[in-house]
């Protein structure tokens, strides 16, 4: 997580992957033994896939538009992630931000991440899984949505340390809040890369019509 410098900080706070198995490793469990190779040796391989013609400028915009307006809330929750995690790596608040405005603005990260994932998993995510397996819930959920559950266990932690700062229960140490913040941060990271990467135009093309995109609830 690139962190900002001194200055950049106060601003921000200011704003608010077991490889497939060898051949002969599936061989070795496989009773059929030699007629299985054989059978291996002569399957032909898959035809490659055919690249997808060059979308429009116009196809491009439809496609991506999800991944856009995405990566427009998910910058917002990196830059008061930073923000925040910058302070505890420094051992300092940003300049003109009280502690009472900093312990509300980690809250307030915590109330946004929720609302952001409650609307996901109630409105956006069940109309994509009707195509994609990348959004499918319930048993053997999909990466995506096991990376939310993931992610709501450590903001669980950060929530409860940060409304004991505010009621008076402990003192506020950065140190303390950082490790807090450790625990979720790789996966948050890397779901709101992984989620703006998915939801773009050269996936999403795969599954979808220009027209279906228009009518998506988002």
């Amino acid at each position: 997580m690139a962190g900002l410098c001194e200055g950049e900080n106060a601003a921000a706070g200011a704003k608010m992957q077991e490889p497939a198995s060898t051949e002969q490793e599936i061989l070795n469990g496989n009773p059929s033994g030699p007629a299985a190779a054989k059978e291996v040796e002569t399957t032909k391989p898959k035809a490659e896939e055919k690249p997808l013609p060059k979308l429009s400028a116009a196809e491009f915009q439809a496609y991506n538009s999800m991944a856009e307006h995405m990566e427009y809330f998910h910058n917002h929750f990196r830059q008061t992630w930073t923000m925040i995690y910058n302070s505890c790596i420094n051992n300092k608040r940003p300049a003109g931000l009280s502690l009472k405005q900093f312990i509300s603005t980690g809250l307030q990260l915590i109330s946004h991440l929720t609302v952001h994932h409650n609307i996901e998993e109630a409105h956006i995510f069940p109309v994509l899984a009707t195509k994609m397996p990348e959004f499918k819930a319930g048993k053997n959920a999909a990466e995506l949505l096991r990376q939310h559950k993931e992610i709501h266990k450590g903001m669980d932690g950060f929530q409860a340390y940060l409304e004991k700062c505010r009621s008076g229960e402990t003192e506020l140490e950065l140190r303390v809040l950082k490790q807090q913040m450790d625990t979720w941060g790789d996966v948050l990271w890397k779901h709101l890369d992984q989620e703006v990467v998915t939801l773009g135009a050269e996936n999403m093309r795969k599954y979808w019509t220009v027209a279906e995109m228009r009518r998506m609830p988002m």
